[in-house]
């Protein structure tokens, strides 16, 4: 937990939530936990509507369908997302409508001709602001567009931790690290929920490539799952409370995670307490008796999977005693408790599609666009841009039209309207459903707007000497890079594609003063850095994109972001120098594109054709920075990264050790700007090798005038500093001097100090 000992009064706004350890977390959050009453009413209901249940009731609720099967019985039904779930209309209990959500109301394959949602920028971005309450915000508002839409289940909350660069999902994820992970998934749930919805929690668990995700077997310990992929879900689940945890495609150490009943039975419901439902992912499922043992409360997008195993099999295995009646009462009993707790039977979603203010919630994704990017050089004091500059050339990534986004199921219609749709590169079976989409949010007219007595113009990139060319003519030359990502498909390395690299080389070359923006979904190599005055992270940015990025260059928005990823200097320097599975999947998708596209994605094989594959990892808990330490490798930027147009120092550091460490400091902005700052709390402890590794255990962002200073606490989560003992199912902090540290990023430490902590055994 971090405190504010200033005399200032912060509520709920973007400088007023402060972050420790998930045991704060918890109690920041206190407010928005049902209270014991609500609790047993939950109880004492769901076990009488369960009670009055039929067999065939039951079964119904335990196995779902794609939401445009709906269309079939009911053709003029508008609520056709990514799932629906029959309820029981004589007990009272609605049909669950699903739709994915992790970027906004997604309309996969526009099922709903014309309906379009807000677009937030990527989960990236939002963890870059390092605020939860823009994680908050983004929640509260694409609920509150779930609810206008008549979607009372939200397929969102992705909390998986980035353990690959190249990992094509990456721009769904949040971070590498734990703790930044649990605590803005965790928030972005509990806005989410605010609106009387179901949000999930996924991919659990060790999701964390794309390529061959339908066969590959994750391996990894107890203790270092515990100690990171696992930990960040808990912290998650402690702050947000998902209604449902969505299990992933892969296997983990040998079993799938939809019938893993280490994952499911062992940690997450015993373990954690989970008394929501665990729902599986779209053609998870493998298995009727092994999966419902194992922990899996429901089927959900039974059409992509071999056969409907939570259906007529799961009555059969009923019926014959082969899945005991009281399993079978549990897992209808988890789902139904669930949908009154969350209020879907007292406030029910409406059926018919309510107005939404679109302008306002725009503003939303706007704000998180500004808090996340990252300004990762600035030399020269090129930016913020010049009132002066007279010429300003724009070059790349169709800046003249609109902003990338990320592909795949989070693909959202945005409000703003679709700039420019290009088909899936290379084909295959997905290509029909999967779509490279700019939003209509121009740089270029957000620019000439801002700047309305400059010259601004465009050139696409395709020849570089032009540009070269132009560029020596202008005052200010800004190179929009760009690398697309997406659901099903790792990007095989992290040079920017399409001859990008040497196009800002040669723009760099010729004028001094360039500038690359990269809407980018993760990571991406530089070797073009020292060539260019300055380098922003802008992500993708959401539907207002361009308005974002046109503030932040021009300093109506001082940049606060810092890096949720660490970017590596090159490929190799990860754990593994190649994306495990490549080439069997290489192989598999060449022969499927020579089939024709079905538009029918539940036609699809999942696998690819693709054999089961081991994925190891080696580093165990110590994930992305954590990594890099341990090796001594050196990455282009480190984690935590970002610059400002002011300076900011800190001071004063106080650090008490015990069963809790506290620590305290000053951060004080020292420039002539205001601005926002990020200071981060890091301990030291031994990582995979033995090296000494830090490990984020406080942060906070702090908005300061200039001159102003404000002290800080930190209270860490001692999960954050101890070891798991799988044997003892305890969490062991070992007695000792633990280093603890504050700075700018995890490579930039300001001041140092020591905790001496107490020897501490517990359970979960």
């Amino acid at each position: 937990m971090i405190r504010h000992l200033s005399h200032l009064v912060i509520g709920t706004s973007a400088l007023g939530l402060a972050i420790g350890g998930a045991g704060a977390a918890i109690a920041q959050t206190e407010a928005a936990r049902p209270d014991a009453a609500v609790t047993r009413d939950a109880d004492a209901r769901a076990d009488a509507i369960v009670g009055r249940m039929t067999l065939d009731e039951k079964i119904a609720m335990l196995h779902g369908t794609f939401g445009s099967a709906i269309l079939k019985e009911r053709p003029s039904e508008k609520r056709n997302g990514a799932g629906h779930v029959p309820g029981v209309p004589r007990l009272g209990v609605p049909d669950l409508f699903e739709s994915d959500a992790s970027l906004g109301v997604a309309n996969g394959g526009q099922m709903r001709k014309g309906d379009v949602a807000t677009a937030l920028p990527s989960s990236l971005m939002t963890a870059a602001s390092f605020d939860p309450s823009i994680a908050y915000a983004g929640g509260a508002m694409i609920g509150a567009e779930s609810r206008a839409k008549g979607f009372n289940v939200l397929l969102a909350g992705g909390a998986n931790l980035v353990r690959d660069a190249r990992n094509g999902r990456n721009f769904e994820y949040l971070s590498e690290d734990v703790l930044l992970t649990g605590r803005m998934a965790g928030e972005s749930i509990r806005g989410i929920q605010s609106n009387d919805i179901v949000s999930t929690i996924k991919h659990y668990a060790l999701n964390a490539q794309e390529t061959g995700r339908n066969v590959l077997d994750a391996r990894m310990p107890e203790a270092a799952m515990r100690e990171s992929d696992l930990l960040a879900f808990q912290m998650a689940i402690e702050i947000g409370r998902p209604g449902s945890v969505m299990c992933g495609y892969n296997q983990v150490n040998g079993a799938y995670a939809c019938e893993n009943a280490f994952l499911l039975n062992d940690v997450l419901k015993r373990d954690w307490g989970y008394t929501g439902w665990v729902m599986s992912d779209w053609g998870a499922v493998h298995s009727t008796a092994r999966a419902t043992t194992a922990g899996l409360d429901q089927e959900s997008g039974q059409e992509l999977d071999r056969q409907v195993f939570f259906g007529a099999p799961l009555k059969a295995a009923v019926t014959s005693g082969q899945v005991s009646t009281a399993r079978l009462d549990d897992m209808v009993r988890r789902i139904v408790r669930t949908m009154i707790a969350h209020r879907l039977l007292d406030n029910p979603t409406p059926s018919e599609p309510q107005s939404i203010d679109y302008r306002a919630h725009a503003d939303v994704s706007q704000r998180a666009a500004e808090a996340g990017m990252v300004l990762l050089k600035n030399d020269r004091g090129v930016l913020p841009a010049a009132a002066t500059a007279r010429r300003i050339l724009l070059v790349g990534a169709h800046a003249d039209i609109g902003v990338l986004s990320g592909g795949g199921s989070s693909q959202v219609r945005p409000a703003s309207g679709v700039a420019l749709e290009l088909p899936m590169p290379g084909g295959g079976p997905l290509s029909g459903f999967i779509k490279i989409t700019y939003h209509a949010s121009s740089p270029l007219a957000a620019m000439r707007a801002r700047a309305p007595n400059a010259e601004v113009t465009y050139l696409d990139g395709s020849d570089a000497a032009a540009a070269a060319a132009a560029a020596k003519r202008a005052d200010l030359v800004v190179v929009f890079a760009q690398q697309w990502r997406s659901e099903a498909v790792d990007v095989e390395s992290l040079k920017l594609p399409g001859g990008q690299d040497d196009l800002i080389s040669a723009v760099g070359a010729a004028n001094p003063r360039t500038v690359v923006v990269l809407e980018t979904g993760g990571a991406v190599s530089m070797p073009w850095i020292d060539r260019v005055a300055a380098v922003l992270a802008a992500w993708y940015p959401g539907e207002r994109g361009g308005q974002a990025i046109t503030r932040v260059l021009f300093g109506d928005v001082n940049p606060s972001g810092r890096l949720p990823i660490t970017f590596p200097a090159s490929d190799v320097q990860g754990p593994r120098p190649d994306v495990p599975g490549l080439g069997l999947v290489r192989s598999a998708a060449a022969e499927a594109a020579r089939k024709p596209v079905n538009p029918d994605i539940s036609t699809v094989d999942l696998t690819g054709g693709v054999p089961t594959f081991p994925v190891e990892y080696p580093e165990g808990a110590d994930a992305g920075y954590r990594w890099f330490q341990a090796t001594r490798a050196k990455p282009l930027f480190p984690f935590g990264h970002g610059l400002s147009y002011t300076t900011f120092s800190y001071g004063g550091i106080r650090v008490a050790g015990g069963d809790v460490p506290q620590v305290t400091f000053t951060v004080t902005n020292t420039g002539r700007v205001p601005g926002a700052d990020v200071p981060q709390v890091y301990a030291t402890r031994p990582g995979f090798n033995g090296a000494p590794v830090r490990r984020l255990v406080g942060f906070e962002k702090v908005t300061l005038a200039p001159g102003e200073s404000r002290t800080v606490q930190v209270d860490v989560d001692p999960r954050l500093i101890a070891d798991y003992d799988p044997g003892r199912r305890s969490w062991h902090v070992h007695a000792g001097a633990v280093p603890i540290s504050v700075g700018h990023s995890v490579d930039d430490i300001d001041l140092s100090g020591t905790a001496s902590v107490n020897d501490r055994l517990w359970t979960q």
